[in-house]
C-alpha cells in the first residue's frame, strides 16, 4: 500500500504542494501553481511574492511584470509583457521563478495559459546553474505565428501557435534520459532530447529575435502558471541511454553512431552492452574497463557505421548487462529512440561558403577546422572560399565586398551570402540550403594554355525554371589549397594555444610559424567582381535554356594549377543571395571540355565519328565556308598532342584523323572554324 504525506501551504493564490510518494524510485514532489487573482492590479511580481524575482535581483522596478485585469484565462487577472522600441534586444521586463533546487534528475512538468497579441512575438527560457545564469532552452513565438524550441544555436521543434486568442503551452520532461516533450492545448508537437540533464528556473522576457526573423516587438499575457518535479531515487544498478548522436547530414552519408549512457544507481558501472538500430540494421558491441560513478555520463562511440537512408527512421539504442548482470534495476530507461531525417539535397545543387579569416586572428584556426570538416563531409555539394584580410593572401576586392555583408568579428562568414554564421554553424546553415531547387545547375568547362599560362573558363547556366534572366549576375572565383608562405605574414595566430580543443591547434603554438603551415581553400580571384557579371543572360529564360559566359584568367607563375578549384556562382542581383554553383578542379573542368561563346553554333556544324575510336577517326564539318579550319587535340593534362592546320575550307568536309598512336585516355579535341572555337571530348580505347 502506498503512503502518502500532504502538505499544503496558503500563500495568497500561490499554492505549494508537497508530497511523499513511496513507488519505485519517486521521492518528494514539488508542484507550484500561480494564478494571479489574490493580488491588486498593479502589484509588481517580485515584490509580492517570494516566488519570484527579477533577473538583476531588483523586484519594483521597470524589470519586474505587473498583475493586470486587461485580459485572463481564468478569473479576472493575469501579467502582462511588453517591449519597447527602445529595447531592441527585449525587454525592459525581465523575470525569473527560481526552482527551489537544481534539478538534475527525476520528472519534471511545466504548464501555463498564454495570449500573444497579433503581430507581436513572445519569450522565455529555462535556465542553468544555481545563479540561474546560463539559457539552456528557449522558446521564441514569433509574429508569424511559429514557434521554435531551441537548444543552444540549434532549433529542435518548430511548430505553429494561434494569435490573439489563450492557449496551453506545456512540457513534459524526463531529467533521467534529457527527453523534452512540448505540448500545445494537451496535443504534443513532438519530444527532442537535449545535451545537458539540469535545469534551475524559468526566465520570462519580452522578446522577438530579429536575427531569427522576428520584428522586434513583444507583447503577451501568461495566466495559471505551474510547475511540478518529481525527483528520482537511485536504485542499486542502473544504467540509462541518456542521448543518441543527432547525425546531421544527407541521404547516402556514412554516418558513426554516437551513444550517451548515464550512470542512475549508485553502483559505479564498469561494463554494458550497447545495441543500436536503424533501418534494418544492429550493431551490438560490448564496452568494458569503465569507471561510471553516480549521475555521471560516459560516451560511446561505435567503430561501426550505417548509410543514411532518405525519409524518416528510427535510430534505437538500447543498454543492458550492466556489469555482467544482466538486467539493471531500472529496465524503463534502458532504451532511447530519436527519428533520422536526413536531408535529400536538390538535383545539381552546390552551396557556397565565403569565410572571412586572416593570418592575424587568434580565433582563424577555427575556420580552418571547420572549413575542412565542411570539405571532407560534404565536398561534391560545398564549394569552401576562404576570404582573407589584412594578409598577403588577401584579395583586396572580395575581402572589401565581405565586409558589407558580415559585420560580426573574425572568423566569421556568409553561407549562399544568405545568412551570416561562425565557421561552428557552417553544417546548420549548409543543411538549411542543400535541399533548396536551384534556378539553373551550373557546369564548369576549361581549357588551360601551358605555354602562356592562361586558363579559359567557361560557365554553362542550364535553367531548371522559367525565369527573369536579367534578375540574375555571375561571378567565377579561383581557390587555391596548399597554400603556404616563407615571410611573417604567413604566420598564423593561435589562442587556442592553451590548450581549448580546436582541431589539433591546441598543441600548437601562438603564433603557429609559417612553415608549419598550410592554407586550403584560398580565395585567388574573383570576377569580374564581387557582385558578379551583369546582363549575361537573356530578360526571358525558359526552362532547359543553356546560358554560357566564358572568363579568361592569367595564372601567376607562384599558383599551382593542379591545387586550383573553379567556383562558378549565380547570384540573384535583386537578394544578393547565392542561388546555386558549381566547383571542379581545373583538371574535371577541362574534361568536361570548353564552351566557347559560339560553341552552339560550331557544334551544330560539326560531328566527331567513331567515338570512343581506337585508329581513325573523321571530323565531319557541315558548314565551313570561306573560313580556316584547324584542329588540336589534348590529353587529359592539358597536353598538346596532335595540332593540323588545314587552312581555308569551302564546303562539307569529312577530314580523317590517325588517333592509333594515342594512349587509351580521355581526350579533347578542340576544333576553329574562323573565329569560332569548340570542344569535344574523345575517347581512345
Amino acid at each position: 500500500m502506498i503512503d502518502s504525506l500532504f502538505y499544503f501551504v496558503m500563500r495568497r493564490n500561490l499554492v505549494i504542494i508537497l508530497f511523499i510518494l513511496f513507488p519505485i524510485g519517486k521521492a518528494n514532489a514539488q508542484f507550484l501553481s500561480e494564478s494571479f487573482e489574490s493580488y491588486a492590479v498593479g502589484d509588481y511580481m517580485g515584490v509580492v511574492s517570494p516566488d519570484w524575482t527579477t533577473w538583476d535581483g531588483v523586484p519594483g522596478s521597470e524589470v519586474d511584470v505587473q498583475v493586470t485585469d486587461a485580459n485572463a484565462f481564468s478569473g479576472t487577472k493575469s501579467i502582462y509583457f511588453q517591449t519597447t522600441p527602445a529595447e531592441p534586444f527585449g525587454g525592459p521586463q525581465k523575470v525569473l521563478i527560481p526552482f527551489d533546487d537544481v534539478y538534475t534528475t527525476g520528472d519534471f512538468s511545466f504548464e501555463m495559459k498564454l495570449f500573444v497579441e497579433s503581430g507581436e512575438g513572445a519569450y522565455f527560457s529555462f535556465q542553468l546553474g544555481a545563479d540561474y545564469y546560463y539559457t539552456f532552452l528557449s522558446c521564441q513565438l514569433f509574429q508569424d505565428e511559429t514557434m521554435v524550441i531551441k537548444n543552444g544555436g540549434d532549433d529542435l521543434i518548430t511548430t505553429a501557435y494561434p494569435a490573439d486568442t489563450w492557449f496551453t503551452l506545456g512540457f513534459e520532461v524526463d531529467l533521467n534520459t534529457n527527453d523534452w516533450e512540448l505540448l500545445i492545448d494537451g496535443v504534443s508537437q513532438g519530444i527532442v532530447q537535449t545535451n545537458i540533464s539540469e535545469i534551475s528556473a524559468i526566465k520570462i522576457q519580452p522578446f522577438n529575435s530579429i536575427t531569427d526573423g522576428g520584428n522586434g516587438y513583444a507583447s503577451y499575457y501568461i495566466d495559471d502558471i505551474s510547475y511540478n518535479h518529481t525527483p528520482y531515487s537511485l536504485p542499486l544498478v542502473n544504467a540509462a541511454v541518456a542521448g543518441i548522436d543527432e547525425l546531421k547530414g544527407m541521404a547516402s552519408a556514412e554516418i558513426q553512431p554516437g551513444v550517451k549512457v548515464r550512470n542512475l544507481g549508485t553502483t559505479t558501472i564498469t561494463s554494458f552492452d550497447i545495441d543500436v538500430s536503424y533501418n534494418g540494421t544492429t550493431i551490438s558491441e560490448s564496452i568494458s574497463g569503465l569507471s561510471i560513478n553516480p549521475l555521471a555520463y560516459s560516451y560511446v562511440a561505435l567503430s561501426e557505421t550505417f548509410i543514411l537512408a532518405g525519409g524518416e527512421n528510427p535510430i534505437i539504442a538500447t543498454v543492458s548487462n550492466v556489469n555482467g548482470t544482466g538486467a539493471d534495476n531500472d529496465v524503463t530507461d534502458d532504451s532511447k529512440s530519436i527519428l533520422l531525417n536526413p536531408i535529400v539535397p536538390a538535383e545539381g545543387r552546390v552551396v557556397v561558403g565565403e569565410e572571412m579569416t586572416g593570418t592575424w586572428c587568434g580565433w582563424c584556426p577555427r575556420g580552418h577546422v571547420f572549413m575542412e570538416f565542411m570539405d571532407d563531409k560534404y565536398a561534391d555539394f560545398w564549394a569552401g572560399i576562404a576570404v582573407h584580410n589584412d594578409d598577403p593572401m588577401t584579395v583586396f576586392d572580395y575581402d572589401t565586398g565581405m565586409g558589407t555583408l558580415v559585420t560580426e568579428g573574425f572568423p566569421n562568414g556568409m553561407i549562399d551570402r544568405v545568412n551570416s554564421a561562425d565557421p561552428v554553424y557552417f553544417e546548420d546553415e549548409f543543411l538549411d540550403r542543400i535541399s533548396t531547387l536551384p534556378t539553373a545547375i551550373l557546369t564548369p568547362g576549361a581549357f588551360y594554355n601551358m605555354g602562356t599560362n592562361e586558363l579559359l573558363v567557361s560557365i554553362s547556366s542550364e535553367f531548371q525554371m522559367a525565369t527573369t534572366g536579367s534578375d540574375f549576375n555571375l561571378a567565377l572565383v579561383i581557390t587555391e589549397d596548399g597554400v603556404i608562405g616563407n615571410d611573417s605574414g604567413y604566420d598564423q595566430a593561435n589562442y587556442y594555444s592553451t590548450g581549448t580543443p580546436m582541431g589539433g591547434y591546441e598543441y600548437l603554438p601562438n603564433p603557429v610559424p609559417a612553415d608549419n603551415m598550410v592554407y586550403d581553400h584560398v580565395a585567388r580571384t574573383i570576377m569580374p567582381d564581387f557582385d558578379g557579371a551583369s546582363g549575361i543572360f537573356p530578360a526571358s529564360v525558359s526552362v532547359s535554356d543553356v546560358v554560357t559566359e566564358n572568363f579568361v584568367i592569367s595564372i601567376p607563375e607562384e599558383w599551382d594549377v593542379d591545387s586550383l578549384h573553379i567556383i562558378g556562382m549565380l547570384i540573384n542581383n535583386t537578394t544578393g543571395q547565392i542561388d546555386n554553383a558549381c566547383k571542379s578542379t581545373v583538371q574535371e573542368a577541362i574534361n568536361n571540355g570548353y564552351v566557347g561563346i559560339e560553341d552552339e553554333a560550331v557544334s551544330a556544324k560539326i560531328d566527331l565519328f567513331p567515338n570512343p575510336a581506337r585508329d581513325i577517326i573523321t571530323l565531319a564539318i557541315g558548314e565551313a565556308t570561306s573560313e580556316n579550319v584547324m584542329v588540336k587535340i589534348f590529353d587529359i593534362n592539358g597536353k598538346l598532342v596532335s595540332e593540323r592546320n588545314y587552312g581555308e575550307q569551302n564546303g562539307k568536309l569529312l577530314l580523317p584523323l590517325d588517333v592509333n598512336y594515342f594512349e587509351a585516355g580521355l581526350y579533347s579535341v578542340q576544333i576553329t572554324i574562323g573565329d569560332e572555337v569548340s570542344t569535344e571530348k574523345l575517347v581512345i580505347e
